[in-house]
């Protein structure tokens, strides 16, 4: 009941504000979100035994998120920008060790994990419009459902048994086929001009990545030894675990949006 509870609070939040307010309000959203996930990360990169730079680490992923999502700066610019300053912040710690590499790469990591995605998501907002980001997420929304749905009733086979034991084969091939249907059927309203090939591909292909990215920070959070990301949102785990199939299915989406549309 929690978890419904939660849902029917957020939900309209999320959609009423992509909806009603301007894009720039999609991109606060996209570095709200963005902030609270960086924290949660840091929090799966501390229990993991890698030092983080939150202050230096955390505004490099924000200034990523908005340098796709707006015309504030080129993101390959912010990138190495980040990569600079996280390294000369690793020179100036005067710390020789075996684990320098280990901690300088997971200062950077959240900035393309984290920051680059929710930006494409403000960036398809202004390319296409609200309709376009609302049509991410009712596939990554629906392919997530048809997974729990699919996989209660027909799983037998685990998919990946020593990261998330209770996925099934069953499950993602569920979750695969209605997130693909989804973006052909809504997907001919949004994008008139994109042939039904080029749906059906795009659908697929998030709809895949969009388990991946699941069972990526499944795999996180299992090798740090934790069960939700955080406690933030009830019954729902933290923000990282709410947005983790978005954070891989984006960036294609975003593509495709700029680039693959005929």
């Amino acid at each position: 009941m929690t978890r419904v509870l939660s849902a029917l609070v957020l939900l309209p939040i999320l959609v009423g504000s992509i909806w009603f307010l301007p894009p720039a309000a999609t991109l606060a959203l996209s570095l709200l979100a963005a902030a609270l996930a960086f924290s949660e990360y840091a929090r799966l990169a501390a229990a993991l035994g890698a030092s983080v730079p939150r202050l230096l680490s955390g505004t490099a992923v924000l200034a990523a998120c908005a340098a796709v999502g707006g015309p504030y700066a080129p993101a390959e610019i912010v990138v190495m920008t980040a990569m600079i300053a996280i390294g000369a912040a690793a020179v100036g710690s005067g710390r020789p060790g075996p684990a320098i590499l280990r901690d300088t790469a997971a200062a950077l990591f959240p900035v393309v994990y984290i920051g680059l995605p929710l930006g494409a998501l403000a960036a398809v907002r202004v390319a296409a419009g609200r309709e376009a980001v609302l049509l991410l997420i009712l596939c990554i929304v629906t392919s997530d459902s048809a997974q729990y749905y699919t996989g209660r009733a027909l799983g037998r086979r685990p998919l990946a048994p020593s990261i998330s034991p209770k996925k099934t084969l069953e499950g993602a091939f569920g979750g695969l086929v209605f997130g693909t249907m989804c973006m052909a059927v809504v997907g001919r309203v949004v994008f008139p001009a994109a042939g039904l090939p080029i749906l059906l591909l795009v659908g697929a292909t998030i709809s895949a990545l969009g388990i991946v990215g699941d069972l990526f920070e499944s795999l996180l959070k299992r090798s740090a030894g934790m069960k939700d990301s955080s406690a933030l949102i009830p019954g729902h785990g933290g923000v990282l675990d709410r947005i983790d199939s978005w954070l891989f299915a984006a960036p294609v989406y975003y593509v495709f949006v700029r680039y693959l549309q005929f």
